[in-house]
C-alpha cells in the first residue's frame, strides 16, 4: 500500500472559449499523485480531509473511479479549496488560491496507516497551511521512524507562504525523515539550498524535474542519472510533476526500492518522464493509465 497525504482541491482552469471562462477540474498535488497511482495500477490510499460540498463529492468520485482507497479520508462541512492557474504560452502554470476556512486545512493525524503500508508521499499546500501542516509533519516523522519509504515534494506555492525564511528552515527539518526528495528546478531555486546538502541531511536520493530538459537524480552515494523529456504537443503542464511523483513511488516502493536493493534509476526516470509527457498532452491534471505506458 502507498499512502498519499495532502490536499484535494478544485483547479479553475482557463479555457479559450468563451473568453475569460474558467472550468472546474479536480486538482491538488497530493490528489493528482493518488489519482495517478490508481491509474497506474498501484494499491494506493488517499489521506486527507475533504469537504462534504459538491466539489468534495466530485473529488472523491474521481479517486474512487481510479481505485483509490478512501478509508483514511476525513470529511468536514467547510468549503473546498480553490486554485486558479494562469497559463503561460509554453503551457506552464502559476497559481492563485482561495484557502481561508477550507476543509483540507483542518486535517488531523490519523491513529495508524493501513497494515502493509510501504510508502508515504506528502507535499504542496498541505505542508504550508496550518493547522493541518503540523499534523502532516507528525505523520511524516512517525511513519519514517517505522521504516516506511517517504517521498517529499515541496511543490512550492509562494502565494501561500507568509514567512519564506521560516518555511525554508522547516523544510530542512523534514529532510532527516525523507527517503526521496523530488522537486522542480523552480522549487530548488526558491528554497536556495544545494542538492549535496540536502542529501547529507537524510534523503537517499534527490530527483530534480527540469521541464523540457527532463529529469535528473543524484544519490547519496554520488551517482547521477538523467532521462530526457519526451517531445509532445503540450496542452499544459498541470499535474505533470504529480505524475512524476506517482511514477517514482510506483517503481520505488517495491523490493527494488531504496531500502530493498539497487535501484534502476535510468529505468525509473524514463518511466516517470514518459508518464509526465502524456499528462502534458491533456488539459488539466489527467495522468495516464498503465496500459498507455506499456508500449
Amino acid at each position: 500500500m502507498i499512502v498519499v497525504g495532502g490536499e484535494a482541491l478544485i483547479d479553475l482552469v482557463p479555457v479559450a472559449q468563451p473568453p475569460g471562462a474558467l472550468v472546474p477540474r479536480p486538482g491538488g498535488g497530493p490528489y493528482n499523485t493518488a489519482l495517478a497511482l490508481g491509474r497506474l495500477g498501484a494499491e494506493v490510499a488517499f489521506c486527507s480531509r475533504v469537504s462534504t460540498d459538491g466539489f468534495g463529492e466530485s473529488l472523491l468520485s474521481g479517486l474512487h473511479a481510479a481505485g483509490v482507497d478512501l478509508s483514511l479520508v476525513q470529511r468536514g462541512p467547510e468549503p473546498t479549496t480553490l486554485a486558479v492557474p494562469s497559463l503561460a504560452p509554453d503551457g506552464s502554470a502559476a497559481y492563485g488560491f482561495y484557502v481561508e476556512g477550507t476543509a483540507d486545512r483542518l486535517f488531523t493525524l490519523p491513529e495508524a496507516l493501513p497494515a502493509g503500508t510501504r510508502a508515504l508521499a506528502l507535499g504542496t499546500c498541505s505542508l504550508a497551511l496550518e493547522p493541518g501542516a503540523s499534523a502532516y509533519e507528525a505523520l511524516l516523522r512517525r511513519e519514517s521512524a517505522r521504516g516506511v519509504l517517504t517521498l517529499l515534494d515541496p511543490n512550492i506555492r509562494p502565494a501561500l507562504i507568509a514567512d519564506p525564511a521560516a518555511y525554508r528552515a522547516r523544510f530542512l527539518g523534514w529532510l532527516p525523515y525523507v527517503s526521496v526528495l523530488k522537486l522542480s528546478e523552480e522549487d530548488a531555486r526558491w528554497l536556495g539550498g544545494r542538492v549535496s546538502d540536502w542529501l547529507a541531511a537524510g534523503p537517499s536520493a534527490v530527483v530534480l524535474t527540469r521541464g523540457a530538459q527532463g529529469l535528473t537524480v543524484r544519490t547519496r552515494e554520488g551517482a547521477q542519472y538523467t532521462a530526457p523529456a519526451r517531445r509532445v504537443a503540450v496542452a499544459d503542464t498541470i499535474g505533470a510533476g504529480d505524475t512524476v511523483n506517482a511514477a517514482l513511488l510506483h517503481r520505488l516502493s517495491g523490493p527494488a526500492g531504496p531500502a530493498g536493493g539497487p535501484v534502476d534509476w535510468p529505468g525509473v526516470l524514463a518511466y516517470a518522464a514518459h508518464a509526465a509527457a502524456l499528462t502534458c498532452t491533456r488539459p488539466g491534471a489527467e495522468p495516464p493509465y498503465a496500459q498507455e505506458l506499456s508500449g
